[in-house]
């Protein structure tokens, strides 16, 4: 039995992919999907595949195009959520300061360098003029590690999604002061050049399975209570997460916003220059539209 390793956030966005994984779709051509929960986020998703790690990974887009252009041997095959991400902008619960406006050197605790958490930070610093190359950073590894050095003396922002974060929301442990929206479609499906040349189209065969449970999930009267139960959400939450994004349920990809998106990614220093489409996308199959 070859193993067909799948590796994404442990977050509701990838809930089509999970349910997928448990039908196991491919067992009589003798090939078992394993999936893997990664808190870490994007940056750690990069670094397993490079390291052959994992087959395919659940990449926020940003992560992945700036990993590429740093020597990731990997192809994107599809986008996954098409929707921006909306980021929370955390600091210690029992912190006095409320607002952005009281931030004076901004200092961000991120999962690991080239993460998500990392790179909006430069968005952020735009929309709110900060000087780019002043920002702090502090490696946490995911939520937990955040939750864990938090503390009121020091305003450091830790940038999250904000329906995940929402339970320390709730509790106080953590404050939200404000948010930021992802200028690009957030997450992609992105695999490694070893796995497209051993499994072929299965990989591809997947993908469209993935975008089928999407397409039924968004029509589903089931799907809210479903998502909370499996990731201990509020409903009302799942339902106006759901209101707000949109999976990708086929293989089109919108030309003009992907060139957006690297023109902004550029702008931010994220990425050094445009990436032709066929350097990282898998073109045959995958459908440009204007």
């Amino acid at each position: 039995m070859k193993i067909l390793r799948i590796t994404g956030v442990p977050e509701h966005f990838n809930f089509p992919w999970k349910k997928v994984v448990a039908t196991q779709p491919f067992e009589k051509e003798g090939i078992r999907l394993l999936w893997t929960d990664e808190s870490r986020g994007s940056g750690q998703m990069n670094k397993d595949l490079r390291e052959d790690n994992t087959d395919i990974a659940l990449v926020l887009t940003e992560s992945f195009l700036k990993d590429f252009e740093a020597g990731n041997p990997s192809r994107m095959i599809g986008l996954h959520v098409k929707s921006p991400l909306t980021w929370g902008i955390h600091i210690s619960g029992d912190s006095p300061v409320n607002s952005l406006e009281e931030i004076n050197h901004p200092t961000f605790l991120i999962s690991r360098e080239g993460s998500g958490s990392q790179l909006m930070s430069y968005v952020l610093a735009e929309r709110e003029g900060w000087d780019a190359e002043k920002l702090n950073f502090k490696i946490v590894n995911n939520l937990s590690g955040a939750l864990e050095v938090m503390t009121p003396e020091k305003p450091e922002m830790f940038l999250w999604e904000k329906y995940t974060t929402k339970p320390w929301v709730d509790s106080q442990e953590m404050k939200r002061i404000g948010e930021v929206s992802s200028p690009w479609p957030c997450f992609a499906i992105i695999v490694t050049e070893k796995a497209l040349s051993e499994f072929g189209d299965t990989i591809y065969q997947l993908r469209d399975l993935v975008y089928q449970e999407a397409l039924n999930l968004q029509s589903s009267a089931s799907a809210i209570e479903d998502i909370s139960k499996n990731y201990e959400l509020n409903t009302n939450d799942v339902k106006e997460w759901l209101s707000q994004t949109t999976w990708a349920t086929d293989a089109k990809i919108l030309g003009s916003q992907l060139m957006n998106s690297m023109k902004t990614m550029k702008s931010l220093e994220i990425i050094s220059k445009g990436i032709p489409f066929d350097e990282f996308l898998t073109t045959g199959n995958v459908l440009i539209v204007d």
